[in-house]
């Protein structure tokens, strides 16, 4: 398989940034979810949230990279099969993708320094709180956090089915590509 995206299909990059934030996101809610009700004699009570943080800093990191490497190699244009309409959703679902995956992660980040204090990633190195000390910060960004990761996790699952139905009801390329084969 080729490293970066062709006409047909998409390279092994864009395929393990793919589903290697898919996989992180769901396994970021899963873990959102299940912490926020760790009760203070939880072995977990730190831990979980340090590591959901950690994390998310690394999603973070690879979404940036996601979007630097469509300019450097840009996505197989979409099938001739699509309607105008398709073509359209196809778009605009994968910017509403975008937008709420950086939208969830900043409100993350401002939840996590709105004492001012940095947030450690896995250990190894500290992010700085550069915008802290806002009024209510950590309240109003995790209420947008909490509804952004919902919408999110609704959208891609969303996103999810509608590659099913691409690759079994319509029987195109749409989801092989994103599989690394040939459309």
């Amino acid at each position: 398989m080729q490293l970066r995206n062709s006409s047909s299909r998409y390279g092994w990059v864009s395929i393990v940034m793919h589903w290697g934030v898919a996989l992180a996101v769901f396994s970021l809610f899963g873990l959102g979810l299940w912490m926020v009700d760790l009760d203070y004699y939880s072995a977990w009570r730190h831990t979980a949230p340090d590591l959901h943080k950690s994390i998310g800093l690394t999603v973070f990191a690879i979404m940036l990279l996601r979007v630097i490497w469509r300019f450097v190699s840009p996505p197989p244009p979409t099938l001739d099969s699509y309607s105008t309409l398709t073509r359209v959703a196809a778009t605009a679902g994968h910017s509403l993708l975008y937008l709420g995956l950086f939208a969830v992660l900043i409100s993350g980040y401002l939840i996590s320094t709105a004492d001012g204090v940095g947030i450690p990633v896995f250990g190894l190195f500290e992010v700085p709180a550069l915008l802290s000390n806002l009024p209510d910060q950590a309240d109003l960004a995790g209420e947008i956090h909490f509804y952004l990761a919902w919408g999110v996790v609704i959208f891609a699952g969303l996103h999810a089915l509608a590659a099913l139905k691409h690759h079994f009801i319509d029987r195109d390329a749409t989801l092989a590509r994103m599989l690394g084969r040939k459309a």
